[in-house]
């Protein structure tokens, strides 16, 4: 497991003064088993949003790649992220994760099986602890690099995603900029991989949380690359700008990685260009670009039905 002491100490105070009151008072005591960790990603995903406030926005401010009067759609990102860090991804991440982990190992046990784990594939990785959870992210982001780059592939589900991409202000904040559905198809699909490796269940809302933190960093408005060689080992913003360019939106987009650039690299897909180009999808309709939270996402249902009409 891998959380801080004081992190504990805090969400078992959490758990205990709100949340299990909670689940009593509206008889979910059947769930106060898992509140703690769920508590726990919720802190940690609280802790993160506070993290790229204190890194990325001081950049921003200091090294802008647009300015712009009226910062209203932003805020609503906000309000994604917070959704995301704090509520979507401890239930999906945790909750669901542990509960379907859980049923699986019963499952393989019964069965005369041993539950998968990446050690038990290579032997070499038991007691290297910092190396297995490099790998875990490995492989997590190289899913991911499939899963994003096949939604910009098929047009129903682009329709979904570009709530994503119609946003022209990006920023920090632009990374959760998503609809709940597609949010919870990547999550899906992260817990598929999750479950396949056998990672541990604390250690899966956690690994989320990293390859998380290094995806709104990348969504920053900071002119910045990392520079030849760094450019190839991580993604920067710059890297990641020429993926919501308006000329690249939907099939003809680039640079699909998440975390690592190696994914690109390896399948031509990456672009190092050293421009900061617009952002934006200008096919998307203008209510999934500046309206509120809820008039984004039902924006986004009614492009999915024009998709399925067209």
């Amino acid at each position: 497991m891998i959380a801080a002491h004081p992190f504990n100490d805090l969400a078992g105070w959490i758990e205990q003064m709100a949340v299990l009151p909670i689940l009593y008072r509206f008889g979910l005591m059947q769930w106060s088993e898992l509140s703690f960790g769920w508590t726990l990603v919720a802190l940690y995903g609280l802790f993160q949003m506070l993290l790229c406030y204190a890194i990325c926005i001081p950049l921003e401010r200091r090294f802008p790649i647009e300015s712009w009067e009226s910062r209203k759609p932003i805020l609503t990102d906000v309000l994604y992220t917070a959704i995301a860090r704090i509520g979507i991804l401890p239930i999906t991440t945790f909750v669901v994760f542990y509960t379907l982990q859980t049923w699986l190992d019963g499952f393989l046990a019964d069965h005369g099986y041993a539950p998968p784990m990446l050690e038990t594939i290579f032997p070499p990785l038991f007691g290297h602890p910092v190396v297995t959870f490099f790998i875990y992210a490995l492989v997590l982001d190289f899913a991911d690099y499939w899963r994003h780059r096949l939604s910009h592939r098929f047009g129903i589900w682009y329709a979904l995603h570009a709530v994503h991409h119609s946003q022209r202000q990006m920023t920090v904040w632009s990374d959760d900029r998503n609809h709940v559905l597609d949010d919870v198809a990547g999550f899906l699909w992260f817990m598929f991989v999750g479950l396949l490796i056998g990672i541990p269940p604390m250690q899966f809302p956690i690994l989320v949380l990293a390859l998380r933190f290094v995806e709104s960093f990348s969504h920053a408005n900071i002119k910045m690359g990392f520079g030849r060689l760094g450019e190839r080992l991580l993604v920067s913003p710059r890297f990641h700008r020429a993926h919501h360019a308006l000329f690249a939106a939907g099939s003809k987009s680039v640079n699909y990685g998440a975390v690592f650039p190696v994914w690109d690299i390896l399948f031509h897909t990456a672009d190092f260009s050293s421009d900061f180009p617009a952002t934006g999808d200008i096919r998307a309709p203008e209510a999934m670009t500046s309206g509120g939270y809820l008039v984004q996402q039902w924006s986004g249902l009614l492009h999915v039905l024009n998709a399925l009409r067209s």
